[in-house]
């Protein structure tokens, strides 16, 4: 459960990359300890943030090349001392490296091995408007006219998770942002074109009355705790389980609710947030409650239960080496480590 693998570098080496953090567009050579494990926070300066991506390129006597990781256990990566230090919490020491050597070339390279991202829409390159908290879509279509009343051009409309009913994944509020409304603000935008994304979150409401989790329970799509029952976590709607991507039927299931989703408003593009993944709460905290409580989110409580016992003999749990996480346990605030996916592995890993 512990590798540390350690190399020189120059004295102050050009080192980009090893996110994703808040933090200069070239890393601190002297003194960084960069922590790769997904967290849901609000761009907490040099410390881990939505996304782990083990790589960096180094500028070196004018040409570049470039060193990948492919591990996906949790890690720290330290400069200082004019070496780099990986700390990692398992898995093996699979290294790839990239002669460049130019920064682009390190980069064709890296993403010949991991895959190349899709081809984005030329109008995704335009300027954007998005924000939570919108009271209903005909603010939301008070501010696209106002863009055009000053005068600036707006590619794209977001709308967060307002939009939703109970803030279910593919539902409509129907007073707020009903949906004969939400095609009217569509049809304007594509006559103007301009063009219109939502948020969706990768967690779904357990309730039992809510279709799309009744179709995922059906075949078998959530991950699991050790004892074999679904792992419900707590987001916006209440207590929520998790897709697991590698379930037989998640893909079926995912593009079932998809297209569902599409037919009812053909919007242009879809934002997936909260995908560290994250929940509110530690472990499967929704065990055992009745399917129609809505906990209260833990920030707006005045005394908030303390913080569950460490399970120092679960070594999952509580890996031997502590990663600079800034939370208590690494299963704070996302899926626990210790739940289990289709293909039997835990989530630690």
């Amino acid at each position: 459960q512990y590798i540390e693998i350690t190399s020189n570098l120059p004295n102050n080496a050009n080192i980009y990359g090893i996110g994703e953090t808040p933090d200069y567009f070239r890393r601190d050579p002297t003194n960084s300890t960069k922590t790769l494990w997904n967290r849901d926070a609000a761009d907490s300066f040099r410390e881990n943030v939505y996304g782990s991506h083990s790589v960096y390129m180094e500028l070196r006597q004018g040409k570049f090349h470039g060193a990948y990781l492919h591990n996906s256990h949790g890690m720290d990566i330290v400069l200082a001392n004019s070496t780099i230090q990986y700390r990692v919490l398992g898995g093996t020491a699979d290294f790839y490296f990239f002669a460049g050597p130019s920064a682009l070339a390190v980069i064709d390279q890296y993403t010949e091995l991991v895959g190349r991202p899709n081809r984005i829409p030329y109008w995704s390159l335009g300027f954007h408007n998005c924000r939570y908290g919108y009271k209903s879509v005909y603010e939301v279509n008070e501010v696209i006219a106002n863009y055009s009343k000053a005068n600036i051009p707006l590619e794209v409309a977001w709308t967060d998770i307002d939009y939703m009913d109970k803030t279910r994944d593919f539902t409509f509020d129907p007073v707020n942002f009903p949906l004969e409304d939400m095609h009217k603000q569509l049809q304007n935008l594509h006559k103007n074109n301009q063009r219109m994304v939502l948020m969706t979150d990768p967690a779904i409401q357990h309730n039992t009355s809510y279709a799309s989790y009744s179709r995922g329970h059906e075949l078998d799509v959530f991950i699991k705790n050790e004892d074999g029952s679904e792992f419900i976590g707590q987001v916006w709607p209440g207590y929520t389980v998790f897709p697991d991507w590698f379930a037989p039927n998640v893909d079926k299931w995912w593009h079932t609710e998809l297209g569902e989703f599409f037919d009812k408003l053909p919007m242009d593009g879809m934002w997936i947030d909260m995908n560290e993944a994250s929940s509110f709460c530690t472990g499967s905290c929704g065990t055992g409650k009745p399917a129609d409580e809505i906990p209260v989110y833990p920030w707006t409580v005045e005394s908030p239960l303390p913080h569950r016992d460490i399970n120092t003999t679960n070594m999952f749990l509580v890996p031997p080496y502590a990663i600079h996480n800034p939370l208590v346990e690494i299963s704070d605030k996302t899926i626990e480590t210790t739940a289990v996916h289709s293909n039997g592995i835990i989530e630690y890993h």
